[in-house]
């Protein structure tokens, strides 16, 4: 039972990071927005392709980790991805942006990754 959970949450993880690093290329302004820190109209947008060529790497890396490596290589990636959105919360935190989206969305996708990874080791 707890492997098609731990498989589950790991592929939607994946899926959602791909959708997100799609968006941040395909339509930078809203998603740098929804992010909680929006770009400046005049601003550079080379850092907005940036987080979307990354975030889109990170899901295919998972993605292959999962399906080419198995379940412990992933919870290793899951857990050092789990950086990531603690890294976002102290950049939306530092920038303007509101504490309920730094904790409610970046914060709580680090707990959501951690607890992923946590599942993958226990398969």
């Amino acid at each position: 039972m707890l492997t098609p959970i731990a498989y589950g949450l790991a592929v939607v993880l994946n899926l959602f990071v791909l959708f997100i690093g799609a968006r941040f290329l395909l339509s930078p302004r809203p998603a740098a927005a929804g992010y909680g820190v929006p770009a400046k109209e005049n601003g550079d947008a080379a850092y907005l392709t940036v987080k979307g060529l990354r975030d889109l790497t990170y899901g295919i890396l998972g993605l292959a980790l999962l399906i080419f490596a198995g379940a412990r290589a992933e919870a290793w990636f899951m857990l050092v991805v789990a950086l990531l959105p603690l890294g976002d919360t102290l950049i939306v935190l530092r920038h303007g942006g509101t504490k309920a989206v730094a904790f409610g969305i970046h914060f709580a996708t680090a707990v959501v990754v951690l607890l992923s990874a946590a599942l993958l080791f226990a398969v």
